[in-house]
């Protein structure tokens, strides 16, 4: 039985997640600011084993107890799958300090914290000689690739989440550990209100906005056989999944000395000539 730790547990994907590992027969270690939450998802987990942890994810003290609630709990951890994230949305100009502070704060310091402590026991576990299939999801956003015209202090942090994932990736790999990333779109209590009419659930088909479909991405992403597969963000919505392609060395011009401000003018308009258009920003 693998041990999983998913973060923001309690309501929308975080919920998703845990009850499809649990149904896959994994050990979910489910974590949530919201005691209540957390006991309300645990009772609806059938066919693994539940822990749950309450607590401030962001929090360093906490993020270090969590990795260690799992080992004490099972014997071991397998994957860690960063879920917790909250918005602010604000256009530019209107951001307030505390704002900023608490999107970052929860969407990016909330990743990084329990990747640390989970990737600094595996590394512990492969240098003492013991086999290591561990792995890290996280969670990024159509905003963190695209950005959103609106949310300025959310893209921020998921286009940072995005950029950690590719460096953990490389630096881990050498421990057997996997970092990945998924960028979804669905159903949840952080995007009802903003895409009420296009996120409604049909009253018969498929529900191409439920939560539930981007479980099953994230269960394999966490599984032994996607050990091959690592630095990788995946779009999921609805039945699709994609590979989403970050940034690439474009076109270049090169004078062979150090430029003048006054010759660039006709080389930038060249250059981007050359190079295709970026993705449209979401509400642009």
């Amino acid at each position: 039985m693998r041990t999983v730790i998913i973060t923001g547990a309690g309501q929308g994907l975080g919920r998703a997640h845990a009850l499809a590992f649990a149904a896959t027969g994994h050990h979910v270690v489910l974590n949530d600011l919201s005691p209540d939450r957390l006991d309300a998802v645990a009772t609806e987990c059938v066919g693994g084993k539940v822990t749950v942890a309450p607590g401030d994810i962001a929090d360093w003290s906490f993020a270090a107890e969590l990795v260690q609630t799992a080992i004490r709990a099972s014997g071991r951890l397998d994957a860690l799958v960063n879920n917790a994230g909250l918005a602010r949305d604000r256009m530019t100009t209107n951001v307030t300090e505390d704002e900023w502070d608490s999107v970052i704060r929860v969407n990016l310091k909330g990743h990084f914290a329990p990747l640390r402590h989970a990737s600094a026991y595996w590394k512990g576990l492969a240098k003492s000689g013991t086999p290591v299939a561990a792995r890290i999801v996280n969670t990024t956003s159509g905003a963190g690739l695209m950005g959103s015209v609106g949310q300025v202090s959310y893209s921020a942090a998921k286009a940072a989440v995005a950029a950690m994932t590719q460096v953990a990736a490389v630096e881990l790999a050498r421990y057997g550990i996997t970092v990945n990333a998924i960028a979804p779109s669905a159903r949840t209590p952080m995007t009802e209100d903003v895409f009420a009419d296009a996120m409604r659930a049909p009253e018969s088909g498929f529900d191409a906005m439920a939560p539930e479909n981007v479980s099953p991405l994230v269960v394999w992403l966490a599984s032994e056989e996607a050990g091959f597969v690592t630095g990788r963000v995946f779009e999921v919505s609805g039945g699709t999944v994609s590979v989403a392609d970050g940034w690439q060395h474009g076109p270049a011009a090169d004078v062979g000395r150090r430029w003048d401000p006054n010759e660039l003018g006709p080389v930038v308009r060249d250059l981007l000539a050359r190079t295709p258009e970026p993705a449209a920003v979401y509400g642009a």
